[in-house]
């Protein structure tokens, strides 16, 4: 069946029909979608899927195939994906600590740029030879595909402990790399369409260049500049302060693509000198940004979801395993090789980082791009890409953890931060800190006052096997537990440092260490 409250189309032209009815409806079925979708965590967390994948069955279900919603429109699809993806790659900036990539922006920076063009390369030459496309479609489909995709690897990184220069790599490569890799798509598509006249390569790259840095200096200022706006004018109202957090961080996006400039590179820095300059509220903008950032993956996944039409899918496994696989084994390692091996990254983290290069929602969104561009011959790219995201993200994603701990890579106790309402705690200076006690942890047998903490600093609860109690000093403390430990903001950096000494030395391990 097909219901009466279609999407509208792109033109507008549906707009006109709808009613209160409608409204009711859509409220209906957007309401039921995102309840089902935060139930849905739950079971990806058991998993161990990303939740792109139950968000893209919602959307599936959604569709003409499933309940009857007519949704075709892949401009209006591009539209909003660009949108979304904007509002995630902010949630990333925001969240993510300085001191935990800043050892690996140059490695992330050289993946995100040499290592896309190897990547393009390689998947364009398997392309042609395998599948016997031409060199302008082979090179369109491995841009589309360049991309690791931010909302899948956060989402992983939730659940696997890494050390923090193998989390802050992936996590800043897959907030700079989708622009580089939009620039190049988008000139691929217009050099496809009618009346397009290929540019020499060398010009490609000057421009892509050119409005690289653009972006981040305008994300950079905006950021800067902004951050003093808000201190200077910051109110009591947490809630209100988060938005203005927010926006600044989306006038970085519009400002710089006024400019001709990369605004997705934009947006992600202006975010990221937002969340590291240490404005007041932080978590309340935390949590502001994480729930916006939920939002839109759920509703781009669901967009995605809607647009597909699983009648072609078959048509495209076969070409969509030849392309996935050639990514899996020969782009991204090669990518990873060429890219880290100068910065001296042991092969046993380029290996994971090989292995965690996740596509998701991005490569999807990208397909859309030819065909808005008036790419003649290219309809089918869109199904090719979903197949492919969701069959690799099947094979990659639920080992992650096990290829960690298989190559070592994994870190012995896993620290997350904990983005809660408590005005009085951030008007204290503090922050929550949860910390998990892994297999391998030789914090595990020692006292709680045996940790040494700095002064201020108190551990303040303990979950152990389900059940949580308040510590005693002479607690000991075992493999599994999960410490929640309230810490004075300016010792942060030498509570984690203190940690790390005794999760690898014991008991024993001195100040000095490490």
């Amino acid at each position: 069946m097909t219901h009466a409250w279609a999407v509208p189309a792109a033109d507008g032209a549906a707009t006109a029909g709808f009613t209160l009815d409608d409204l009711s409806s859509v409220l209906l079925v957007g309401a039921l979608v995102l309840v089902v979708a935060v139930v849905a965590v739950r079971l990806s967390l058991r998993s161990g899927l990303p939740t792109l994948l139950i968000y893209l069955a919602i959307g599936l279900a959604l569709g003409e195939s499933g309940i009857g919603i007519h949704y075709d429109s892949e401009e209006l699809t591009q539209v909003l994906g660009y949108a979304a993806l904007v509002l995630i790659l902010i949630e990333g900036g925001i969240s993510t600590q300085w001191s935990g990539i800043r050892r690996a922006v140059a490695p992330a920076a050289a993946l995100s740029t040499v290592g896309v063009g190897v990547s393009v390369l390689v998947v364009a030459v398997v392309a042609r030879a395998a599948l016997g496309w031409s060199w302008e479609v082979s090179l369109l489909i491995g841009a589309v595909l360049a991309s690791t995709d931010a909302a899948a690897v956060f989402s992983v990184l939730r659940r696997v402990p890494l050390p923090r220069r193998v989390s802050g790599m992936l996590e800043a490569e897959s907030g700079f790399n989708d622009a580089p890799v939009v620039l190049l798509v988008t000139a691929l598509s217009a050099q496809l369409a009618p009346g397009g006249e290929p540019d020499p390569w060398w010009r490609l790259l000057l421009v892509a260049l050119v409005q690289l840095v653009g972006g981040a200096l305008v994300g950079l200022a905006v950021g800067w500049l902004g951050a003093r706006l808000l201190q200077v004018v910051a109110t009591a109202s947490s809630a209100l302060f988060a938005i203005g957090v927010l926006a600044v961080a989306v006038l970085a996006y519009a400002a710089a693509a006024s400019l001709q400039t990369s605004g997705f590179l934009a947006c992600y820095l202006a975010a990221l000198v937002l969340g590291n300059l240490h404005l007041p509220h932080r978590p309340a903008v935390l949590g502001f940004a994480t729930a916006i950032g939920w939002l839109a993956q759920i509703g781009l996944f669901v967009l995605l979801g809607l647009l597909a039409t699983p009648s072609g899918f078959a048509d495209q496994l076969l070409p969509a395993l030849v392309i996935g696989a050639a990514v899996l084994v020969l782009a991204r390692p090669l990518s990873v090789l060429v890219s880290c091996t100068p910065f001296r990254i042991p092969w046993r983290t380029q290996v994971f980082l090989s292995w965690a290069g996740l596509r998701g929602a991005v490569p999807v969104v990208l397909a859309t791009v030819p065909v808005t561009a008036g790419t003649p011959g290219v309809d089918w790219m869109f199904d090719l890409v979903f197949v492919l995201v969701v069959v690799f993200t099947l094979i990659q994603a639920p080992v992650l953890p096990w290829v960690a701990h298989r190559l070592g890579v994994d870190a012995p106790h896993h620290r997350v931060d904990l983005a809660v309402e408590t005005t009085p705690l951030a008007d204290l200076g503090a922050e929550l800190l949860e910390i998990d006690i892994g297999p391998r942890s030789r914090i595990a047998g020692v006292r709680v006052f045996e940790l040494r903490l700095p002064p201020g600093t108190n551990v303040s609860l303990v979950v152990r096997e389900g059940a949580s109690f308040v510590p005693r000093e002479s607690d000991v403390l075992r493999h599994g537990d999960q410490l929640l430990l309230v810490v004075p903001s300016d010792v942060r950096a030498a509570v984690e440092r203190r940690l790390y000494q005794v999760s690898r030395g014991g008991r024993l391990a001195d100040w000095s260490d490490g």
